[in-house]
């Protein structure tokens, strides 16, 4: 298993992010924003400062954070919205138009990994809907597969592929090799899901890229993030699971935590310690 962070987890700056990373023992980038600029907006002129930067490095990219299918899928519907971390507002039509972008940038990266999602969750997730997201995303699925890209399905609490067991239900039934997990356990818990060993053992065939983020539940029944180690995942079950399977892919820490009067540096840089306590301890 590999390590990589989701940049701007760290800082804008990418050059920044990179030397931090190198610190302790990153050997790839996961890019979302940078310069204050989503993936899906940066200019050439980012891209080839974002090349010379991973380049000084000696960083490879293993994923682009896009946040594509983080849309309405019913255009007449509205309400909160999760983070999109810069990203523009994008319809379900401009989805393909984004994707086309993202497949240039992915070239550019030397990436064929784009993190996708299944649009903005309004209620519950009956078969009607799955059937609607399997039609809302064919052509970008079938784009993926004729252009050699692979798309990587983030559980995510705010849209309508949660946990694990939705996604991989999901997955089973698109059965498309350019289809695979962006597998987050945190987001399984936020979504009311034991991520370790129930959210994992229902997606465990589909894992291409893992995201490391931990979380606590509170007394008011919310959840917050919280340092890698320190919260409610077992991720030391869960990682010694990935390992006995054969994970050879990327632990992409998006801890989405601050300590209190801190900053997201100070965060990640916690969240890496308490990840690589756990992988020394396997």
């Amino acid at each position: 298993m590999q390590l990589s962070v989701i940049t701007d987890e760290i800082s804008m700056d990418l050059g920044h992010a990179l030397n931090v990373m190198k610190e302790y023992g990153c050997t790839g980038a996961e890019i979302r924003s940078l310069w204050g600029t989503n993936i899906g907006e940066l200019s050439d002129q980012q891209i080839d400062e974002a090349l010379s930067c991973l380049d000084k490095a000696g960083m490879e990219v293993c994923c682009l954070a896009s946040p594509l299918y983080k849309c309405e899928l019913d255009p007449t519907a509205g309400g909160d919205v999760g983070n999109t971390h810069q990203a523009g507002e994008r319809t379900a039509r401009q989805q393909m138009d984004l994707l086309k972008l993202l497949h240039k940038r992915a070239n550019q990266f030397g990436t064929r990994n784009i993190r996708t999602f299944a649009y903005w969750r309004r209620g519950e997730l009956t078969p009607n809907i799955e059937e609607a997201i399997a039609d809302g995303m064919a052509d970008a699925i079938k784009y993926a597969e004729d252009n050699g890209l692979m798309l990587l399905m983030e559980n995510e609490h705010d849209c309508y592929l949660g946990t694990g067991a939705e996604t991989a239900r999901f997955l089973s039934r698109i059965n498309s090799p350019a289809l695979r997990a962006c597998w987050d356990p945190g987001n399984g818990f936020a979504a009311g899901e034991q991520p370790y060993p129930e959210g994992y053992g229902a997606i465990r065939n589909f894992v291409e890229h893992v995201h490391v983020k931990d979380a606590e539940l509170l007394a008011s029944g919310k959840y917050r993030f919280i340092v890698c180690g320190e919260g409610e995942v077992d991720y030391k079950g869960h990682l010694a699971a990935l390992k006995a399977d054969g994970y050879q892919g990327y632990l992409s820490v998006e801890t989405h935590y601050k300590p209190y009067g801190g900053t997201a540096e100070q965060g990640t840089r916690l969240s890496l310690q308490g990840l690589k306590k756990i992988l020394s301890e396997l």
